[in-house]
């Protein structure tokens, strides 16, 4: 290890995948991890660590479980358009008090990205309110309008700062301009996000269609309306060979699809989020509009089919699909409601609730919120190496807290978790060694 400078930051007793470290940062990036003491030390203990470096800023972590900045590839940031929802900076601030260094944010914007100057627009309100991150990404429209019969401008979109494009909730029905988008974007080096579903079976559907539809009577949307399409795209990518990101999946059938394509190679990637993890559609038993997503909520064994596909990596990463909405809209009949909730600022304490129920581990949380985002959509990653960026949180594993007005950052807060007691907590993030939370 050498730093090319005197490390600025010196960072005490963290616990690291298991591991009590001391992590110094010099110019931004981390300069040294080392052992604070011998072996595997229980959190909270006092490991005995080193002395920091000559006019380093000494933390002691100790208790805290040290994570690197996250990334959410699935966001929806509504400006412009919607500010009234969420704006950027709303948006970045539960980003940032969620642990998150990067969000990718999609094209469903009004007007919609699919113009070099809007994509530039939202970089630049970025920096401007957030100058040291967490870092924006905008999502390309596929299609002008995303109205999906003209392909947008990839290659501008690209230039200007786009790192995937996508139809977001409108999915492209024809396949051969979708089979252009995919081309064309390969042709920029970058990935085609696909929210699958069929539009025909998913037509007029509020939620999960099976016995807990019957039983309220509401449309629901069969699980194949998601697979059909998740079909279509494997197979797609197979003949292409070029790959294709699945987003928000969110049952059995299209596990098993992806699965079998992985098994052929097929360069197809997925994600699901923390809410099909952790919740089923009888949280619409009582016509909660605040459980009401797009896909919906399924079953109890498409949660099992998730959990088991994200420990093994038939699912590759984790995203939020954060959709602010404000309450007005919410609070109407469920068949009225938008689809969506908000997600960046409970990703990390549900996730972790996973770690602590056993289902997941922590090695398994950076790979699936950090280490697979970066990798599909090329973008850096602090993998506590020497030279990587110094981007980096420590969450209390122990802390309780209750999402509600005082506690979360995003403007809007529709999410079924709200006032339900959640376990860990962000408390301090640094983007490029600069503590921005």
């Amino acid at each position: 290890m050498t730093a090319t400078t005197s490390p600025s930051l010196f960072l005490r007793n963290a616990r690291l995948l298991g591991r009590m470290v001391d992590v110094a940062v010099a110019d931004g990036r981390i300069a040294s991890v080392t052992d604070s003491g011998a072996g595997c030390t229980p959190a909270g203990t006092d490991a005995g660590s080193g002395a920091a470096p000559a006019g380093a800023e000494s933390i002691d972590a100790k208790g805290m479980v040290l994570f690197p900045a996250l990334i959410d590839a699935h966001t929806h940031m509504r400006e412009p358009g919607q500010e009234y929802k969420e704006d950027i900076a709303s948006g970045l601030a539960a980003a940032a008090h969620g642990g998150f260094g990067a969000v990718l944010c999609m094209a469903n914007t009004k007007p919609v990205n699919d113009d070099a100057s809007i994509t530039r627009d939202m970089i630049d309100t970025a920096r401007r309110h957030w100058p040291h991150g967490p870092r924006l990404h905008p999502i390309g429209a596929a299609t002008v309008g995303l109205k999906g019969t003209e392909l947008a401008p990839l290659a501008e979109l690209a230039e200007a700062g786009c790192v995937a494009f996508s139809n977001d909730g409108a999915p492209v029905p024809d396949t051969e301009m979708f089979r252009r988008c995919v081309e064309y974007a390969a042709d920029q080096g970058k990935v085609v996000i696909d929210h699958c579903e069929d539009p025909y079976l998913a037509k007029g559907a509020h939620m999960n269609e099976g016995e807990t539809s019957g039983r309220i009577g509401v449309k629901g949307q069969p699980d194949i309306g998601e697979a059909l399409h998740v079909a279509r795209d494997i197979l797609l990518a197979d003949y292409l060979k070029l790959p294709i990101h699945l987003a928000h999946i969110s049952c059995r059938r299209s596990v098993e699809l992806i699965a079998w394509a992985k098994q052929r190679g097929v360069p197809v990637t997925a994600e699901t989020c923390p809410h099909y993890l952790l919740l089923t559609d009888k949280e619409l038993l009582g016509y909660d509009t605040k459980a009401k997503v797009n896909p919906p909520l399924r079953t109890d064994d498409d949660v099992a089919a998730l959990r088991e596909a994200v420990q093994s990596g038939v699912i590759d990463i984790l995203a939020t699909d954060h959709a602010p909405h404000a309450a007005h809209e919410k609070e109407t009949p469920l068949d009225e409601a938008p689809n969506g909730i908000t997600g960046l600022d409970t990703a990390v304490a549900l996730t972790w609730g996973l770690v602590r129920e056993g289902v997941l581990t922590e090695a398994d949380l950076i790979r699936l919120w950090a280490t697979e985002p970066g990798r599909i959509f090329g973008l850096p990653v602090n993998g506590f190496n020497v030279g990587d960026p110094a981007d980096f949180f420590l969450l209390d594993p122990e802390e309780k807290w209750v999402p509600s007005r005082g506690t979360m950052h995003s403007k809007s807060l529709n999410t079924p978790f709200l006032g339900k007691e959640l376990v860990g907590r962000v408390k301090a993030l640094w983007l490029g060694g600069v503590k921005v939370v």
